[in-house]
């Protein structure tokens, strides 16, 4: 007897760009002893044996149930609006990375059941490739160009070619397509321009450039004397600072100093009371060297009257005393006051 056979058979693994739309295909034919429901599922076993299989799409009783598996909701559809048709094929539209695996096409009509496993691998194009120099880019060093995408689903193969002058890589040249490295050894001016690197996999392209620039070796003698040169200046600048700041510390230490070394020789004033004392001590040693003969005629003198502190009358201006032979110090300079010494006649006599 003959019964349900599916009859898309031709293909069972794709591989897809990311971003692309992808049909599985699911084609079918009855026969007259197939009396059931049309019943059609489409399944994803997962890679992890673990797991349980997971309805993502169905139709039965002439119904589409597409809820079940919220990762491709919005982008899944049964390719033929009528799966009765005998197509029950699968469009997943915006395909992700994620969207890898295992479908599986089950169609049932009672007494015939069918199914077929189609592999789907979604591959992300190489992207964001990023193009760099790796040492010194002096005459006679070795460089090493680099490239390396960002983005990109595995194996990816790099290959690098000259933009500027002549295409064709130097003949020192050594290419690393897995890595996506290009070692120039021995590097010469010849060797400088513009380089661009091809990333690519099985579903798409991308592209860097890079600038290379081969100069000669840098003088690195003159670099080393120039900076002991200038920190040589900078220590004498930071030295003739310091001094500066050294002589002006001690020229004020000095100005204090002396300040404080004159006001220390200016006698304090001295008081009424003190003065008034100095001017009778002063009498009394007078008094003191005279003979008893003569105190008769110097007790006349009012001694009892104390003088003023601005008591400074020149011995000319003083009608009670004359002045003395022996010339008296100018006593009025040292702060005291002057005192008048009597004076002995021929008579006796004091004066």
């Amino acid at each position: 007897t003959r019964s349900l056979t599916i009859t898309s058979v031709d293909q069972s693994m794709f591989e897809k760009a990311q971003g692309e739309k992808v049909t599985l295909p699911c084609t079918f034919e009855l026969s007259e002893e197939d009396e059931g429901p049309l019943d059609i599922e489409w399944v994803l076993i997962p890679a992890d044996n673990q797991k349980k299989e997971q309805i993502i799409i169905m139709y039965a009783v002439d119904r589409v149930y597409n809820h079940y598996y919220a990762a491709l909701n919005g982008r899944m559809q049964f390719t033929n609006l009528d799966p009765r048709s005998g197509d029950g094929s699968l469009d997943i539209l915006n395909l992700k990375a994620a969207d890898t695996g295992t479908y599986q096409c089950k169609v049932k009509k009672a007494p015939g059941v069918q199914s077929k496993k189609i592999q789907l691998t979604v591959l992300v194009k190489p992207a964001r490739t990023k193009c760099s120099v790796e040492g010194s880019q002096e005459i006679g060093k070795d460089v090493t160009l680099k490239c390396v995408s960002q983005e990109g689903s595995p194996l990816l193969s790099y290959d690098w070619r000259r933009v500027s002058g002549t295409q064709n890589l130097p003949a020192t040249s050594i290419l690393n397509k897995n890595t996506g490295e290009l070692l120039l050894k021995n590097a010469s001016r010849e060797y400088s321009g513009t380089y661009n690197c091809v990333a690519s996999n099985r579903v798409g392209t991308d592209e860097c450039s890079v600038e290379l620039n081969v100069t000669p070796p840098v003088n690195t003698a003159a670099i080393i004397t120039g900076a002991i040169i200038g920190t040589l200046l900078g220590l004498l600048v930071l030295g003739s600072i310091i001094f500066c700041f050294c002589k002006k510390h001690r020229e004020k230490k000095y100005e204090k100093e002396v300040h404080h070394d004159i006001r220390e020789d200016v006698p304090p004033p001295k008081s009424r009371s003190s003065t008034a004392r100095s001017y009778i001590g002063s009498n009394r040693s007078s008094l003191g060297s005279m003979s008893p003969s003569n105190m008769e005629g110097y007790s006349k003198t009012p001694y009892s009257q104390v003088p003023r502190e601005d008591f400074e009358r020149a011995p000319s201006q003083n009608p009670a005393f004359a002045p003395s032979k022996v010339a008296a110090p100018n006593l009025s300079r040292m702060g005291a006051v002057p005192v008048m010494i009597p004076a002995q006649s021929k008579d006796g006599s004091i004066v």
